[in-house]
């Protein structure tokens, strides 16, 4: 059975999602997600049993009052969701507009769901004002409510009861993460194509970003940063100082949407890195063959 993913978000790691479970510690007390967006790793550590407490934290407030309402109160959302989908049809295009409008004004977490459901290419995003301003898709009507409602309610059931939900600033969350959790991050920022690439929102400071890393190797806080990666020979994410020791692996993420488009065979390479406190938790040679703890896999692409 596929992993459930009730929330559509442009840039989820849920195909990937195994693989970056590869790399967890045998145990840790929390899993901590200061960038949660669909919460694709929560969803998936609950599902394989690799954790059993969440901190889901997005500074978005809306999408975290979203996910509060899934996993705490299903059934409200699911009725929501139902009534809303069926409302569009035969006014699909207006009845987004009208909907988006709407959200605008009450930030109601069940409008956004709609929203993300049937926004072009599930991507985020905002005006200077901070309204959603996304497109419709006008080829699908999103996702039919019974698939929704099946998604919704075996999250709730994985995670109700066992998880935080916060809409904070990430260094603030990071600062109460301690050697006994697991912090997992993917960040918006990292989306400036170095050779010509796209732009993804966000506004995370890069220094101030390093500067949290730093402190967490300072604290021996193990995390897994999922940061940049690459399309052919297009790389995403200005280079992380190799002053904070960390270990990069690069997972095949499968072929390239875009370049299929363009009639061009490229894959594209999600780049996951390891921080020290972690690397001496798992067994890298095992998972990697490689012996070293400051290893770069594929070096020559990052």
């Amino acid at each position: 059975m596929k992993l459930p993913h009730p929330i559509p978000y442009q840039g989820s790691k849920r195909n990937i999602a195994d693989q970056i479970l590869r790399y967890f510690p045998g145990s840790f007390n929390r899993l901590i997600e200061p960038f949660a967006g669909s919460a694709a790793i929560t969803i998936a550590s609950a599902y394989y049993f690799k954790a059993n407490r969440f901190v889901v934290n997005d500074i978005n407030e809306p999408l975290a009052n979203l996910w509060d309402a899934i996993i705490n109160n299903p059934k409200t959302i699911i009725k929501h969701y139902h009534d809303i989908w069926h409302g569009q049809l035969g006014n699909e295009e207006e009845y987004y507009y009208q909907i988006r409008d709407e959200f605008n004004q009450s930030k109601k977490p069940e409008y956004l769901l709609f929203l993300l459901a049937k926004c072009v290419k599930a991507a985020v995003r905002y005006n200077a004002q901070g309204e959603f301003n996304q497109s419709p898709d006008k080829r699908r009507l999103g996702r039919n409510p019974a698939m929704m409602r099946n998604d919704i309610l075996r999250v709730s059931q994985l995670l109700k009861g066992k998880t935080e939900i916060l809409s904070n600033d990430y260094q603030n969350v990071l600062d109460g993460a301690t050697e006994w959790d697991l912090v997992y991050m993917d960040p918006p920022y990292q989306g400036t194509g170095v050779n010509g690439g796209f732009n993804y929102a966000g506004n995370i400071e890069f220094e101030n970003f390093v500067v949290s890393l730093v402190e967490l190797n300072s604290r021996n806080v193990p995390f897994i940063l999922s940061y940049d990666g690459r399309t052919g020979d297009k790389t995403y994410g200005l280079p992380l100082p190799t002053a904070l020791n960390l270990t990069k692996i690069e997972i095949n993420a499968g072929r390239s949407s875009q370049a299929t488009l363009l009639n061009r065979r490229e894959f594209t390479y999600e780049a996951v890195f390891l921080s020290p406190a972690l690397v001496t938790k798992i067994d890298l040679q095992r998972l990697t063959g490689i012996t070293s703890c400051q290893i770069d896999l594929f070096a020559a692409h990052g």
